[in-house]
């Protein structure tokens, strides 16, 4: 099965309300520990579309650069 691509803003406001839960203390342990590896996976996520849009960036930049 093919994992569903997930935006940055979606996956920042999925780690948002899940912290809020855990703020809260609306997660018993199970659905803690569930929930921390999803937050894990999320911070992943967000981590790899950083780096492309830097990389997307700096591609763009040094295309202007050698423009000039």
């Amino acid at each position: 099965m093919a994992k569903k691509i997930i935006s940055y803003s979606e996956a920042i406001g999925e780690i948002e309300g899940i912290i809020e839960k855990m703020d809260n203390k609306e997660l018993d342990i199970d659905a803690l520990s569930e929930n921390v590896s999803r937050v894990t996976e999320l911070i992943k996520i967000c981590k790899s579309k950083l780096k492309t849009t830097e990389e997307q960036i700096e591609k763009t930049l040094n295309e202007i650069d050698i423009e000039d």
